[in-house]
């Protein structure tokens, strides 16, 4: 009777862990086709590594633009907008730790006048309006669509994925605005009552000196600006520990872009910057679509305002990293990419349901 019941537990044994390898198998065989999948050129990009230089009409003529594919899956899609404006994809290399893990295909991309792409000499190609045609023309060569198609603008890209939205939103599956308020007069208000006054008064007042005389140009300007400001609310970190992506961006930085349409630093909005009086707050209503806001405890934008957004579209959730600043992705990175993946996969897979 024993050697019975222990012929019958060995049995039993035997066929569990049969079955758990099989299921170990069938788990390691999906992983991989997944993996083989993400990885997978699309045709025509395989030489070049998924960079394509895409045709752009303006008023001015058509330009080329620097695009580069990383990942493969058919229903998730992330065209990364990025600041500035005039600075370049390099501030979101930092994507590549988390999302081909996560089996997210995404596109890095240089809007025209950053470094990458052509970088023509008329002011009046820095637009907004005519950057939201740029977008799409660049969705319409990548063939991204509304059943895959997620749009991630982070300050100055958050602009212009507000912009893009209120037009061009029937092409979206998702919207994610990181690190942007809906309104630059709100802005410089934050800046000017809330930030500027945690400076050091002796700093804050040098500052203001060479502001009054809109000597911006002058090294010992930025100099304070970068070592004051930038490290609390840009990148809470000391200059010389930035990271190497953060560095190169800088100094590929366009400024004929960056000073045309924001001005001479993230100081606030000055002289007669072309968004200076830009704000869409009344429209936020119209998006429809899916929408993440991510905002930042100090950040140069008021982290509120950026929670009131995901309030004011129709579709929308927030996410707080609460020890980050302008560049979250950097300075409060597991929080940050936890939060923007989560957003990603629930719309994916229709688990989303705004807050």
């Amino acid at each position: 009777m024993k050697t019975k019941i222990l012929f019958l537990s060995i049995f039993t044994l035997l066929c569990f862990n049969c079955k758990d390898q099989h299921s170990q198998a069938n788990d390691t065989d999906s992983q991989s086709t997944v993996a083989e999948t993400y990885l997978q050129p699309q045709t025509g990009d395989q030489f070049l590594g998924g960079i394509q230089m895409i045709p752009i009409t303006t008023p001015k003529g058509e330009f080329k633009v620097w695009t580069k594919r990383v990942g493969n899956n058919p229903t998730i899609k992330v065209l990364l907008l990025h600041g500035g404006p005039g600075m370049t994809h390099e501030i979101y290399e930092c994507f590549d730790g988390y999302f081909p893990q996560e089996n997210i295909e995404y596109y890095y991309y240089d809007q025209l006048g950053s470094y990458y792409s052509d970088q023509p000499k008329d002011l009046s190609l820095w637009d907004l309006d005519r950057f939201v045609e740029e977008v799409e023309q660049v969705r319409v060569a990548l063939g991204l669509n509304k059943d895959n198609f997620y749009l991630y603008g982070q300050s100055w890209g958050g602009i212009l994925g507000m912009q893009y939205a209120l037009k061009y939103q029937a092409n979206l599956k998702g919207l994610i605005i990181s690190n942007m308020v809906a309104s630059i007069p709100e802005y410089q208000d934050y800046s000017d009552k809330v930030l500027a006054p945690k400076l050091d008064p002796e700093v804050l007042k040098e500052i203001m000196s060479y502001e009054d005389q809109e000597d911006y140009t002058n090294p010992r300007y930025m100099e304070l600006i970068v070592n004051n400001y930038y490290t609390e609310h840009v990148i809470r970190m000391p200059v010389d520990e930035w990271p190497e992506p953060i560095n190169r961006a800088f100094k590929h930085l366009n400024p004929d872009v960056y000073v045309t349409m924001q001005g001479p630093s993230e100081f606030g909005i000055k002289g007669d910057a072309t968004l200076k009086h830009w704000d869409v707050k009344d429209r936020l209503k119209e998006i429809t679509v899916p929408t993440l806001t991510i905002g930042a405890t100090h950040d140069t934008m008021d982290p509120e305002h950026m929670e009131w957004i995901s309030e004011e579209v129709q579709n929308g959730d927030f996410l707080l990293c609460p020890n980050g600043s302008h560049l979250s992705q950097f300075d409060d990175q597991k929080v940050f990419f936890a939060g923007l993946i989560d957003f990603i996969k629930a719309v994916d897979d229709g688990t989303f349901n705004a807050e």
